[in-house]
């Protein structure tokens, strides 16, 4: 009776290979859900056929006009918006110089009247370029003035070089022209005269 037992649980691959889902079988019942459609519309007569592919066609077409006019929609507006900003960029900038040009503007009304001091108007002038640099300062406007500095290609512009015994070589001598930087962007090198050393010594005769 053992030997029998022993028989009967022995390892059958047969009886597996039987037991397991055939892999050929599910492979083909996967792709057949999509193809409804296809099925629903091979079931319909071809005059049908036509009907719903016209109507399909319809559909994608009135998508495609739309989807056209959208995006001609959209680059109207970003051309508009961009001549916007050009034209009206500056327009904080220019509300903060007004009070400056009024300034201005009084002073020159001030120095024609008789009499005028001319102290107390080169003050006011004075006080009005204060009131113009502080404004432009605001917006990112910095001034380039390297007296006594090592001359910079990046920044400077030379236009002559003179002897000094005072001024180092290649340090700036004067400042002939201010430079200016617009938020770290050069606008204008400061035009100045750079120092060559020391005169030389004539040769005693």
């Amino acid at each position: 009776m053992s030997s029998s037992k022993t028989e009967d649980t022995k390892h059958n691959p047969a009886s597996e290979k039987e037991k397991a889902p055939s892999p050929g079988k599910a492979g083909a019942q996967a792709p057949g859900k999509p193809e409804a459609p296809v099925q629903a519309l091979a079931a319909l007569d071809p005059a049908e056929q036509v009907a719903a592919a016209k109507k399909e066609a319809a559909a994608n077409h009135d998508r495609y006009v739309r989807a056209v006019a959208d995006l001609e929609n959209f680059r109207r507006r970003t051309v508009r918006e961009k001549e916007e900003l050009r034209l009206f960029a500056a327009s904080r900038l220019l509300e903060d110089l007004l009070p400056a040009l009024d300034n201005l503007g009084l002073g020159l009304a001030a120095a024609k009247l008789p009499n005028a001091d001319l102290k107390a108007l080169a003050g006011g002038v004075e006080l009005v370029q204060q009131q113009l640099k502080g404004a432009l300062a605001a917006h990112g406007l910095k001034e380039i003035n390297p007296l006594g500095e090592p001359f910079d290609p990046h920044q400077h512009e030379a236009i002559s070089h003179q002897p000094s015994g005072d001024v180092e070589p290649e340090h700036i001598l004067s400042v002939v022209r201010t430079g200016y930087v617009l938020n770290g962007r050069l606008l204008r090198p400061a035009s100045v005269i750079v120092s060559s050393g020391k005169p030389a010594k004539e040769p005693s005769r």
